[in-house]
């Protein structure tokens, strides 16, 4: 068993030495002291520890928490190609689809997906990493409402589509009787020698001369806005309203086939080759009217003609001579 160490003081008194005795108090101090130092140690030891060194599950934290921040900056590029790729659907939509069908292209202020404010983000605030994720939802709800302000646009494109299809069906674009050979226009547009009265006068429309009782066609999509037998002038005509400002008349039929107020179709059948009213011979009077004025319809044959037919109708057409009525 070890002997219990004991302390001696030198006395210059007595001039021997004597042994040293703690009090009570003294004893207590140094017992607090020692306990302090241990305490203010153990905190040291445990604060550095904390700073400088991870736990294991801080580490998989740490490295859950690095895969995260990763995946957030592969999110950004990606959104960011979607995003130029959206700007040049964007670009074609405003300067292409739009021109071609006469629309106003979108404002930038409407394609730009801004939002207003930031309390729409203010549940993302006080992380380590808040200005990563309030900078990713906010360019993603750029891109979502871009992706919305496109989608509406090619909306309103499909519209115009439908719009524009139906338009050009209305237009009127064949002759209105059947002129493979190109021989059966007798008299154009303009300035012609009247057949009664013999006198230049205006020749409002164009004359196909064809046998009696040959079909004739209508030249667009339309409603049949008249039917009209008259004992002079254009004789038994029909008129066709194609709306878009279009109208086509069909003068001197023998008899109809179409009534007021019906449908028809371009190619259909409207009525037959006459010579009633003020004729000379069996033709079709044909006029194309335009918001209420009368236009060349030599103008308006482009789903009839090649090029070199329609070089060969116009100067048919262009020939000054006599008209049929």
């Amino acid at each position: 068993m070890a002997e219990k160490k004991v302390k001696y003081v030198f006395n210059t008194h007595t001039l021997s030495y004597e042994t040293v005795k703690l009090s009570w108090w003294e004893w207590t101090l140094r017992v607090f002291g020692f306990l302090s130092a241990t305490l203010v140690f153990a905190i040291v030891s445990v604060y550095f520890a904390y700073q400088y060194l991870d736990s294991p599950k801080e580490k998989i934290l740490k490295r859950e928490l690095n895969k995260v921040r990763s995946q957030y900056e592969l999110l950004n590029r990606r959104m960011a190609r979607v995003d130029a790729s959206l700007k040049s659907i964007a670009d074609r939509d405003d300067n292409t689809y739009r021109v071609i069908f006469e629309a106003n292209p979108i404002s930038p202020t409407q394609r730009s997906g801004a939002f207003g404010g930031t309390d729409l983000y203010a549940d993302l605030d006080g992380y380590d990493n808040t200005d990563l994720m309030v900078n990713t939802t906010k360019a993603l709800d750029k891109i979502s409402r871009k992706l919305y302000i496109q989608s509406k646009s090619f909306d309103e494109i499909e519209k115009l589509v439908q719009s524009k299809a139906q338009m050009m069906q209305s237009i009127p674009a064949i002759q209105p009787i059947s002129n493979r050979r190109l021989n059966s226009i007798a008299s154009g547009f303009g300035y012609r020698t009247h057949p009664i009265y013999k006198i230049v006068k205006f020749h409002s429309g164009i004359d196909f001369a064809a046998s009696p009782g040959t079909p004739i066609y209508a030249t667009g999509d339309g409603v049949v806005e008249g039917a009209i037998a008259d004992h002079s002038g254009y004789g038994m005509h029909i008129i066709i309203n194609h709306g878009y400002g279009y109208r086509t008349l069909y003068a001197h039929m023998s008899r109809f086939k179409a009534t007021r107020g019906q449908k028809v179709k371009r190619g259909d059948v409207i009525g037959y080759v006459g010579s009633t009213g003020s004729s000379t011979g069996p033709h079709c009077h044909y006029e194309v009217i335009k918001g209420g004025t009368q236009i060349d319809p030599i103008n308006f044959f482009f789903s009839d003609l090649k090029p070199s037919d329609y070089e060969q109708i116009l100067q048919r057409a262009s020939q000054t001579n006599q008209s049929f009525d």
